[in-house]
């Protein structure tokens, strides 16, 4: 059919830009880190006051989590990521006013702190509807490998954070610099609302011969969206394999959120590694991210496809992870700064290889409500985010660093386990993917 021969090239589209969202998203948030210091200084901010601006943004992102999944449910991924898209523009941009003197009435840290909550309320939609985009537009034999990209996305913005927006700081200002990304932030939210539809048929129409549905006359399809299980939100709270995954992504949270924020610290004030070391490795640990997420979801697709899900989905998620931990045990204990740094990037690098696993089994798990449980998901990750910034140097005040460190080796082994206890996928549902797998390549 020749509208058929549109359809790869559209989802290249959608990939496209999710991904790019997924760099801006980190990008405009972590450049907050970037430009603290120079907020300190003109407006006389101590670090515990800029710690807790840096601390808003994660609060108003991990309590509206769940909500931003519904909302992806109930108004559709495309209208809700174009919402996204441009609040995000808008309290990027807001950021570079807040404390202007003709603002000085109502205080500098209460307009930092109300911005940046806003700012995590806003993006907090952003990876549960591109989860329901990716269920809506991709065949599940795909989906892994389309969020690994995703999630690749993530750390191309941090990796570029630091050394593009220190680059604009002195040319520009931090106020200017922050007006640049709002504006790239919301010429993406209107790309993405010009060309994105919540499925690819309001795209593009596409026909399906009737004789691929006639096999499975007791389930009801449409050529929009191939529905697994339905649910509604409040079961979703009960569903074994959404609360499974949810605890074992918060593990994997707290152990990548640990590198997040302690390990440029980790490098130069513990193991006393040369500026240019810390920043190198540190780079590398990104860098690691960006390789490892996508090929990890490519392999996790390509093991279920050989060996069905209930055997090939858990193989990347615990190898991956069950590495990671072990990788950073034997890391902090070796003595060359090459051979920390490398065995480190490794570390972090496979313990992202999961995330296409956890991402696809829970758009499974979550039926026609995979946008809340996405949400769901993520409110795990972020939970642990929360706990690692402050654990571990709680931890280490008492035990050192290497025992602090050794917890988020332990805690990512008990989430590795989790993989073992998940249901299966029901006879209706895997007929349902068996469909999808083929109207996707014709």
């Amino acid at each position: 059919m020749k509208a058929d021969s549109h359809l790869p090239l559209a989802r290249i589209g959608i990939v496209v830009l999710m991904v790019l969202y997924s760099v801006l998203s980190y990008f405009d948030r972590t450049i907050m880190s970037v430009a603290g210091p120079g907020m300190i200084h003109d407006f006389g901010l101590s670090e515990t006051q800029m710690g807790a601006v840096y601390s808003a943004f994660f609060l108003g992102y991990a309590i509206f989590m769940v909500p931003g999944g519904e909302l992806a449910d109930r108004l559709g991924p495309w209208r809700t990521l174009a919402a996204m898209g441009a609040g995000a523009g808008i309290f990027t941009a807001t950021t570079a006013v807040a404390g202007l003197p003709s603002l000085g009435i109502f205080g500098v840290i209460p307009l930092l702190l109300m911005v940046r909550f806003l700012m995590g309320v806003v993006t907090a939609p952003l990876y549960p509807s591109c989860g329901k985009m990716n269920a809506n537009w991709f065949a599940p034999s795909r989906q892994g490998f389309v969020w690994g990209l995703i999630a690749g996305g993530a750390g191309v913005g941090s990796a570029l954070s630091p050394s593009l927006f220190a680059w604009m700081l002195p040319a520009l200002g931090w106020r200017r610099s922050f007006s640049c990304a709002a504006a790239a932030t919301l010429a993406l939210a209107a790309l993405w609302s010009l060309y994105a539809r919540d499925r690819e048929s309001q795209q593009t129409p596409v026909r399906i011969p009737r004789h691929i549905f006639s096999r499975y006359p007791e389930n009801t399809m449409t050529n929009d969206q191939v529905h697994l299980e339905p649910h509604n939100f409040w079961a979703l709270l009960r569903n074994r394999n959404v609360l499974l995954l949810s605890f074992g992504y918060l593990t994997v949270g707290y152990f990548e959120y640990i590198f997040f924020f302690w390990i440029y610290y980790y490098f130069g004030e513990i193991r006393h590694m040369t500026p240019k070391e810390t920043s190198s490795y540190t780079t590398a640990i990104f860098l690691a991210w960006v390789v490892m997420s996508p090929i990890g979801g490519i392999l996790s697709d390509l093991l279920v496809r050989k060996l069905g899900p209930a055997r090939g989905r858990p193989i990347v998620p615990v190898v991956g992870v069950l590495g990671g931990a072990v990788l950073l045990f034997w890391g902090i204990r070796l003595a060359n700064p090459l051979a920390v740094g490398a065995a480190l990037a490794l570390s972090f690098g496979l313990a992202s290889s999961s995330d296409g696993a956890f991402w696809k089994a829970t758009i499974e798990a979550g039926g026609d409500n995979v946008g809340a449980a996405c949400g769901i998901l993520n409110t795990g990750s972020n939970v642990g985010g929360f706990i690692a910034p402050v654990l571990t140097p709680w931890i280490a005040s008492f035990a050192g660093w290497s025992f602090s460190l050794n917890i988020g080796c332990l805690l990512a082994a008990i989430g590795a386990a989790i993989w073992f206890f998940l249901r299966p996928v029901s006879p209706t549902a895997q007929n349902l993917l068996m469909v999808a797998d083929t109207v996707s390549s014709m």
